[in-house]
């Protein structure tokens, strides 16, 4: 059982700072994003980054700081007024809509910063030193969306608060699969809490250390950034998150060392390529009060209409 720990650089407060990712070129979306984020692609009829600022800002992380890259004017424009929009909306009489377009505006405190040189995760993170400062946050990906009734963040958040160091998220994953995301090794804490022994980025088919894979959710101690300083390129020839946390793991508490993880079984959408992406939408939708009845119908005369050969595929 790991103790909890107590006067770690950076464990004083609450955490309200969270570090947003999205200066990614979306290459696996080409077409779509030569123009547009991938961060801004629909998920039903909401773009992705605001399912992912509505879960930070639910989770009490009302300072949000993006991370941008070169043509993401969109995204800044999303969570900006659209005063004509709005005056148009107003004029018809539409007061729903009107809501919906002013509710990004007013989400939380945003703010950004621009990732120059496409350098990697751990890179964007690096990022937001500055505005982060000597205080832990989180760091929350776009590809991941949480379902609201399995909140993840809270529960990280109340483990950095009893252990300090950072935190991270894990999901099991078919062993077959564990070669394609950061996959580590923990043993148990306490309860649910397991503690982080190592963390490799994207094994080689057959060696990943165990079957649970990190996602994009995380609760990171300041110390992460002068780790991140030194971190040499990685996989990809970019500065990896995982390569920081796994030196993270073996540094003491002392000086903000120590890692701990929570395994989540809750609803999880991954819109990190296409065949997830349209997963999602089509799971969401379906669930939707305004939409979901007549979706699912159209979905079941959809397949019951299809060719056996069609089908089988």
């Amino acid at each position: 059982m790991t103790a909890a720990r107590t006067g770690q650089q950076g464990s004083a407060g609450a955490v309200t700072k969270v570090v947003i990712p999205v200066a990614g070129l979306g290459t696996r979306f080409l077409p779509a994003t030569k123009a547009t984020p991938k961060e801004m692609l629909p998920v039903v009829d909401k773009p992705a980054i605001q399912y992912v600022v509505e879960e930070a800002v639910a989770a009490g992380l009302s300072d949000v700081l993006l991370v941008t890259g070169r043509n993401k004017d969109a995204i800044e424009n999303h969570f900006d007024r659209a005063w004509e929009l709005e005056k148009a909306l107003e004029a018809k009489g539409d007061q729903e809509r009107l809501r919906r377009v002013m509710k990004s505006q007013v989400l939380g405190d945003i703010h950004y910063v621009r990732q120059g040189d496409p350098r990697g995760l751990g890179h964007a993170v690096l990022c937001g030193a500055l505005h982060v400062g000597d205080e832990p946050f989180a760091v929350m990906l776009g590809d991941d969306l949480i379902d609201p009734r399995d909140p993840l963040l809270p529960h990280m958040l109340d483990v950095q608060k009893r252990y300090g160091g950072s935190v991270i998220a894990l999901i099991e994953v078919p062993p077959e699969l564990a070669h394609l995301y950061g996959c580590a090794s923990v043993e148990p804490a306490e309860d649910d809490v397991m503690r982080v022994t190592d963390l490799v980025e994207k094994p080689e088919p057959g060696t990943a250390p165990s079957n649970l894979a990190v996602i994009g959710r995380y609760v990171l101690n300041p110390a992460v950034f002068d780790v991140l300083r030194q971190t040499e390129p990685g996989r990809g020839g970019e500065i990896q998150l995982t390569d920081a946390l796994k030196t993270l793991a073996g540094m003491p508490a002392e000086q903000g060392g120590g890692v701990h993880a929570v395994v989540f079984h809750g609803r999880r959408y991954d819109t990190g390529d296409r065949l997830d992406y349209l997963r999602t939408i089509v799971s969401l939708a379906s669930e939707r009060s305004d939409l979901g009845g007549d979706f699912r119908a159209f979905l079941r005369e959809f397949v019951a209409q299809l060719p056996p050969e069609v089908e089988d595929d």
